[in-house]
């Protein structure tokens, strides 16, 4: 957790082997939530740390030829570009009108299909093949 909103931190924070990255004004809701997750094994970025590295990282990413097939069902890749844009379990449940849980099978479905290991790993996998932008 940290005040700035710096990318040196984030990668530092990164590099150092950390599972997640809030900023100190996130609501109490969401640290705990982070924590929770970060316990779980998974990884989690501030939606607007993610929005900025992504936004770095986009103009130099480019789709591999060759890979337009997905193994995704159209919900599931709905759910893929909503994490590539940032939004958390609770907010793509609610945009999509579906349940919390809902969206964690969604999530646990993609990463599976597409051999990801996090969140993370997700939204560079969108970027990289065009589906967000």
């Amino acid at each position: 957790m940290t005040t700035f909103n710096l990318d040196e931190y984030v990668y530092e924070a990164l590099r150092a082997g950390a599972s997640g990255f809030l900023l100190k004004d996130a609501p109490p809701t969401q640290l705990l939530g982070g924590i929770r997750t970060v316990a779980t094994g998974a990884a989690l970025l501030d939606p607007e740390v993610t929005r900025q590295l992504v936004g770095r990282f986009a103009a130099r990413i480019r789709p591999s030829e060759g890979e337009t097939d997905l193994p995704l069902t159209p919900r599931e890749l709905e759910v893929l570009r909503l994490i590539a844009e940032g939004l958390s379990n609770s907010e793509i449940a609610a945009s999509l009108v579906i349940s919390h849980e809902t969206v964690k099978t969604f999530v646990s479905r993609i990463l599976t299909k597409l051999g990801l290991r996090d969140r993370v790993q997700a939204v560079v996998y969108a970027y990289r093949r065009g589906l967000v932008t």
